[in-house]
C-alpha cells in the first residue's frame, strides 16, 4: 500500500453510551433544525395583528425568521408556539453533549453540509430509502463503531439512491428546489454537454460546496440517468448497487444538534471502496484514501465482528472479484499483521 492506514483508536465507553443516548434522541423523526434552535417570538403585522415567528440563525451564519402561527391568542396558533418551543428547548438540552463528543473526536458535520442532511431528512428522503455515502458517511461509521480516526472530510454532499423512493405522498417540489429549502442558494452545475443533464449542485457565487445525486450504474460506465421522483437527474456509478444493498439508520450530528440519515453497512462500505479503489486510473489520492478508509474498518471488524466481512464478500458481484482481489493484495501485508481474522474474512 502507498500510504499507511489511518490512525484510530476506541472511544471510551462512557463517551460510547452518549453517542447511543443522542442516536436514540435522533432516530426519533422529529423534524430537524437545519441551523440553531433559535427562539419564539412575537411580532406584529402592519394592521398591528401580532403573531408568533421563529428566529435563528442558519448555516451561512445568517439571522433568519419565519412565520409560526396567529394571531396570538388563538387556540391552535398558541399550541403551535408551545410546540416549537418544547422542541428548541429538547435541541438545546442535546447541544452540550454534542459539542463535548466533538472534543473527543467524534466526527461532527460542517453546518452547510448539514443544513442540507436535515433538509432532505425533513423531505423525507432518507426515510423514503435516500442514501448518504462519501466522507460524511465514513464519518458517521466512525462515530457508530465508536472510533476515533481521521474522517477524510470533505465539505461536500453525496445522496444516493437505489431504487425509486417510496415516499408516502409525492414530493412538491423538485430536488434542487429542496437543497434551496435549506437557506443556502444552489444552482445546477451545467454538464460537459449541453444534451448532458446536470447531476450536481453547487451553492452560487465563488463557493465550491457541492451536492451529488448518485444511482447505481449498469455496467462500468458512467451514465446519467432520470429520478423522476425527485425532478433530477443523477450519475450512475459502477457497483453502487452493491454499496446500497445494505444500509442502517444513524444519525448526523453538528455543534447545534443532530438528525436522523441512513448510511451503507461499514463492511459492504469497506469492501466497496476496495473495489472502486481499482476503478480510479493513474496516480490518485482519492484510491489511497479509499483503501485507507477500508483498512481502518476492517481493523475495527476484526475484534468486534469479521462475520460481517465474510457475508459482505459473499454478495460482492462477481463481475467485480478482479478489481477485488487486486486491491486485497495490496493491504494483505497490514491486515495479515494488525487484522488475521479480518484477512481470513477476505480470503
Amino acid at each position: 500500500m502507498d500510504t499507511p492506514p489511518a490512525p484510530w483508536r476506541p472511544h471510551a465507553q462512557a463517551l460510547n453510551v452518549v453517542y447511543a443516548n443522542l442516536e436514540l434522541y435522533g432516530l426519533q423523526g422529529r423534524p430537524a433544525f437545519v441551523g440553531t434552535a433559535g427562539s419564539v417570538i412575537e411580532r406584529s403585522n402592519a394592521t398591528g395583528v401580532r403573531f408568533y415567528a421563529h428566529q435563528y440563525y442558519d448555516a451561512l451564519k445568517k439571522q433568519r425568521e419565519r412565520y409560526v402561527a396567529g394571531p396570538i391568542g388563538d387556540l391552535d396558533a398558541d399550541r403551535a408556539a408551545a410546540e416549537l418551543r418544547d422542541r428548541i428547548e429538547a435541541q438545546k438540552a442535546i447541544v452540550p453533549q454534542i459539542r463535548m463528543l466533538g472534543r473527543e473526536g467524534f466526527q461532527l458535520v460542517d453546518p452547510r453540509a448539514y443544513a442540507v442532511i436535515a433538509t432532505l431528512h425533513n423531505h423525507g428522503l432518507f426515510a423514503a430509502g435516500a442514501i448518504l455515502v462519501g466522507s460524511h458517511a465514513y464519518g458517521i461509521m466512525l462515530n457508530r463503531m465508536g472510533i476515533r480516526a481521521a474522517p477524510f472530510s470533505t465539505d461536500d454532499v453525496d445522496v444516493a439512491r437505489g431504487a425509486p423512493l417510496s415516499f408516502a405522498s409525492p414530493p412538491k417540489g423538485s430536488f434542487l428546489e429542496m437543497l434551496r429549502d435549506s437557506g443556502i442558494d444552489f444552482a445546477e452545475v451545467p454538464g460537459l454537454s449541453h444534451k448532458r443533464p446536470a447531476t450536481s449542485f453547487k451553492q452560487t457565487g465563488r463557493e465550491t460546496f457541492t451536492v451529488d445525486l448518485l444511482v447505481p450504474s449498469s455496467d462500468e460506465t458512467y451514465p446519467v440517468a432520470p429520478v423522476p421522483e425527485l425532478r433530477a437527474h443523477a450519475i450512475a456509478l459502477p457497483y453502487l448497487g452493491y454499496l446500497l444493498g445494505a444500509s442502517v439508520d444513524a444519525i448526523a450530528m453538528m455543534r447545534e444538534g443532530c438528525c436522523a440519515v441512513r448510511i451503507p453497512l461499514p463492511e459492504r462500505f469497506a469492501v466497496h471502496k476496495l473495489v472502486v479503489s481499482q476503478l480510479r486510473t493513474g496516480p490518485n489520492k482519492k484510491a489511497d484514501k479509499d483503501l485507507s478508509q477500508a483498512l481502518t474498518i476492517f481493523e475495527v471488524l476484526d475484534a468486534s465482528d469479521p462475520g460481517a466481512i465474510e457475508d459482505a464478500v459473499k454478495a460482492l458481484p462477481k463481475r467485480a472479484a478482479k478489481y477485488f482481489k487486486k486491491a486485497r493484495e495490496r493491504i494483505r501485508a497490514v491486515l495479515e499483521e494488525k487484522a488475521p481474522r479480518a484477512w481470513a474474512a477476505l480470503t
